[in-house]
């Protein structure tokens, strides 16, 4: 096993080796052993790129040797085209307004590349460049996605699929209302610091309704990692550091202001779906999620398995 360079790689790899040896032993007997699909989810900026290079550079290396894809939510996301079309479309909803939010996503996509990579067939990796058009971003042209399962290369038998909205769950229209109307009722009293109670109802059943689609992927899990913050508030301030970053590499990117705002429209969807993962994706007791509790200086204060 690789040296551990962080305060969160001695849970999760003796986790994941554990599920892998685990997921061999009961496909032993079939001639091609199947894909084993890791769920990644965190917080924007909570460093999840790191986490998931460190794993994924791990099952490369001896003794492991497993070729090993990875896959960003964010790069599902739709062409800048198609962003602008879902906008015009629906355009009071603020929700999407921009990249980000259930319905924002090509999960058709999604669900085309894991199905090439189950079947070992040439997979190209979609790539999204959030740099273009002033922070709201485009697709990277077809031509550059890196291409895996080429002729003479070991076929990929992982995959991580990482994300902020990874192993989010739909919750129903009644369920949206329940939390929408307890959310307007803090507001009420002055006692809320949260953006679900500023949006519309049937703006959030939309998301809802869309989120539906993502079951497609989360249902094709073998294991899920929740890096959960302790105060999912800390995003702005990831969030900000991390523009900061891609504007000094790139050279473009969204202003500070234009990231507050950005961030306030994930925002609701961190109040709806964050305790329904916490309580885990697969249901009660399945041994197959892991959930890393974060404070600000993203280090782990507790580790609970689900």
């Amino acid at each position: 096993m690789s040296d551990v360079i962080d305060d969160k790689s001695r849970y999760y790899i003796p986790f994941i080796v554990e599920r892998l040896e685990l997921h061999q032993e009961t496909t032993a007997e079939k001639e091609d052993q199947p894909l084993f699909v890791i769920g990644m989810n965190g917080v924007q900026g909570a460093g999840k790129t790191t986490l998931v290079t460190t794993l994924a550079e791990t099952l490369r290396s001896p003794p492991y040797c497993l070729p090993t894809a990875v896959l960003s939510v964010d790069d599902l996301y739709l062409s800048n085209e198609s962003q602008q079309q879902l906008a015009k479309t629906h355009p009071m909803n603020p929700l999407v307004q921009h990249r980000g939010q259930p319905s924002t996503h090509d999960i058709a996509l999604g669900i085309s590349v894991l199905s090439s990579l189950r079947a070992g067939k040439p997979t190209k990796i979609p790539q999204y460049d959030k740099s273009k058009f002033g922070g709201q971003g485009d697709r990277v042209d077809e031509k550059e996605w890196e291409t895996v399962n080429q002729k003479g290369e070991k076929k990929i038998c992982v995959v991580v699929l990482e994300g902020w909205c990874v192993g989010f769950r739909a919750l129903g229209k009644d369920n949206v209302q329940r939390k929408w109307e307890e959310a307007k009722a803090k507001l009420a009293v002055n006692n809320y610091e949260g953006r679900l109670a500023y949006n519309r109802l049937e703006d959030l059943v939309f998301v809802d309704k869309a989120l539906m689609q993502y079951d497609a992927l989360t249902d094709q899990f073998n294991a899920m990692i929740h890096i959960d913050a302790e105060d999912t508030k800390f995003v702005y301030e990831w969030r900000l550091e991390q523009e900061a970053s891609l504007r000094s590499k790139k050279g473009d990117g969204m202003t500070d202001e234009q990231v507050r705002k950005f961030v306030d429209g994930y925002y609701p969807a961190y109040e709806l779906y964050t305790d329904p993962l916490r309580a885990g994706v697969f249901g009660p007791s399945s041994g197959k999620q892991l959930r890393l509790i974060v404070g600000k200086d993203r280090k782990v204060k507790d580790a609970i398995r689900l």
